[in-house]
């Protein structure tokens, strides 16, 4: 049990508001540091900052939820093979990848192909107007919802997509350049032409139990559709169909949340990703095809195996801070506040109730509303997902983001990975975020850098 920190309160000191974006931070008095910020997962946190950050179980599991964490963890790296086979069988006949880990890679996040490389840690997500069955995305008739790049032997792949991207270079208002590369993509194979395409890299996995357990209440307190404080954000809850439950419920994960929780998002992983079926969903991810209809048969997973995975993404822990009261953080984080960016990267929940009880009334950092915003042009992709439009995204969590290059050697952002690292993530805002962008901009260098050091630390 991580022992509660007091606030300690620096004598004769408060807390700075940044009356102008391009004051200089040097003179002002230290804010006040609140010692819990350390553990962006509360008592779950983990330091363990190497390669393997990510791959930690929380910390504070009792020694029976360890095991069931280690058993997921399992079943988490399985590499699946075509039927019929002893072990692991099921693959397909329509893929993106063999395993979980395979796109979580070391339960980090994914990034777009170098070269002539095969997709692997990113998906594209393929619609056509209008909505689906219960108010979801479209499919495409014939494809369904997802491009499968893979095939078992027998079976033809649904295609394939080639990625370019094209410079954009631009100036701050101190002359300081930069440059931002806009992707574009051309699908190829047998997907028709016209279909909306929304590519999406894997997202990292850890913490995600934690905001599983924020309350619902908690999360609809901070929508604002209408923006009736006319501060420009309009945060907006995703409610999407439990395919469990038959009902409607708030979406809380994926790009655009729309998962309600971690048993649907890991089945419909298992189904969409790997060609897995399991008891929630029973037939194969390939359309009107008869084949693929005579391999419907008993589920490929059990409902243990689906639990067990479903418990090792709630139970990994998060990072902790690093330099969390350096003074030149403390002034990036005063920075970020007073710009905007916590509007929508909402610093602090405390978790409600959770059937993993280590994972109820922890306080946690996780830098996200998890409500969707207009993000603006440069990042659509004009596809709808139930209530989100395609302007529309999940505000991701920042925890841990410092981190992604020791995990995973890249520090490629958003959606689609195209930002190259933190600073033109946040270039590429706009929409809700255009105001807060701009502010940024127009910071000088050095507090621009006292930002990104902060968004570091986390």
């Amino acid at each position: 049990m991580i022992l509660k920190l007091k606030k300690i309160l620096l004598a004769g000191f408060s807390v700075i508001l940044l009356l102008s974006c391009t004051e200089e931070v040097n003179n002002h008095p230290p804010p006040l540091i609140d010692p819990e910020e350390m553990y962006s997962g509360g008592e779950t946190t983990t330091f363990i900052f190497s390669s393997q950050a990510f791959s930690n179980p929380a910390a504070n599991l009792s020694g029976t939820t360890l095991d069931k964490h280690l058993e997921g963890d399992f079943n988490f790296e399985q590499n699946f093979v075509k039927a019929p086979a002893p072990y692991n069988s099921g693959l397909g006949p329509l893929f993106n990848n063999v395993s979980c880990v395979n796109c979580h890679i070391s339960d980090g996040r994914g990034r777009p192909p170098l070269g002539s490389e095969d997709l692997e840690t990113m998906l594209i997500r393929i619609s056509i107007d209008g909505t689906g069955t219960n108010g979801g995305p479209n499919p495409v008739p014939g494809f369904g919802g997802q491009l499968q790049d893979k095939s078992v032997f027998g079976f033809e792949p649904e295609g394939n997509v080639i990625i370019s991207y094209s410079e954009i270079s631009g100036n701050y208002p101190d002359g300081t350049p930069y440059s931002l590369r806009k992707p574009s993509y051309v699908l190829t194979g047998q997907v028709p032409s016209g279909v909306n395409v929304s590519p999406r890299v894997a997202p990292a996995v850890f913490g995600l139990g934690l905001l599983e357990a924020i309350s619902e209440t908690d999360i609809l307190m901070n929508t604002d559709e209408s923006d009736a404080d006319a501060d420009g954000i309009s945060g907006k809850a995703n409610f999407i169909w439990d395919d469990q439950f038959q009902s409607p419920q708030l979406g809380r994960f994926g790009w655009k949340a729309n998962q309600p929780n971690l048993y649907q998002q890991t089945a419909a992983a298992y189904v969409n990703d790997i060609g897995v079926t399991n008891p929630l969903y029973q037939l194969e991810n390939c359309h009107n095809n008869a084949v693929c209809d005579s391999l419907n048969d008993d589920p490929e997973i059990s409902n243990e195996i689906l639990e067990s995975v479903e418990l090792y993404v709630q139970t990994l822990a998060v990072p902790g801070r690093r330099e969390f009261d350096d003074e030149e953080v403390l002034a990036g984080k005063e920075l970020f506040n007073s710009i905007g960016c916590e509007s929508c990267h909402s610093s602090e929940f405390t978790t409600g109730s959770h059937t993993v009880s280590e994972l109820s009334n922890q306080r946690i950092f996780p830098y996200t509303d998890l409500l969707l915003h207009d993000m603006g042009d440069d990042l659509a992709d004009n596809r709808t997902d139930f209530r989100a439009d395609g302007k529309e995204w999940r505000t991701s969590p920042l925890w841990g983001i410092g981190l992604i290059n020791v995990v995973n050697g890249h520090t490629n952002l958003l959606h689609d990975g195209r930002a190259r690292n933190i600073e033109e993530a946040i270039l590429w805002h706009g929409g809700e975020a255009q105001t807060s962008k701009e502010y940024f901009m127009n910071l000088n260098a050095a507090n621009r850098n006292r930002i990104l050091k902060f968004l570091n630390s986390l």
